[in-house]
């Protein structure tokens, strides 16, 4: 999945235009790199940690000549998965997903069934009758 399959996953599920879901990935993601670089860690619970990792300096060798250099100290990003979802990962624990905005139509069906329900009781009583 890359980003514009996200953005129409979360689109559909939610009834939203693609306009709008884009906009809000788009501002996460900025706001995530903004946080990371200012040193801060970024922590969504359900799914793990952002943040800078600081690699120190050090000698490495050239693997042509075999000439040792000296390496910067550099920061690169780092994600650590949290533990619910390495469970899901895993398969030890299965996605709950909430009830979508396109789901709240099944809430006009349940008169339908209560009706429909009426309706067969009578035969119930029909087919205990005859016993």
């Amino acid at each position: 999945m890359n980003k514009a399959d996200l953005i129409d996953a979360v689109a559909n599920r939610l009834g939203h235009s693609k306009r709008d879901v884009t906009e809000i990935v788009e501002t996460f993601l900025e706001e995530t790199k903004k946080a990371v670089v200012n040193g801060e860690r970024v922590a969504i619970s359900g799914l793990g940690i952002f943040e800078a990792h600081v690699r120190k300096a050090r000698l490495g060798r050239n693997p042509r000549t075999g000439e040792t250099v000296k390496i910067k100290e550099s920061k690169a990003p780092r994600f650590r998965p949290g533990a619910e979802f390495k469970a899901v990962v895993s398969g030890a624990k299965k996605i709950v997903s909430k009830p979508s905005a396109k789901a709240a139509p099944a809430k006009k069906a349940a008169p339908a069934s209560k009706a429909a329900a009426k309706k067969a009781a009578p035969a119930k009583k029909a087919a205990t009758a005859k016993k």
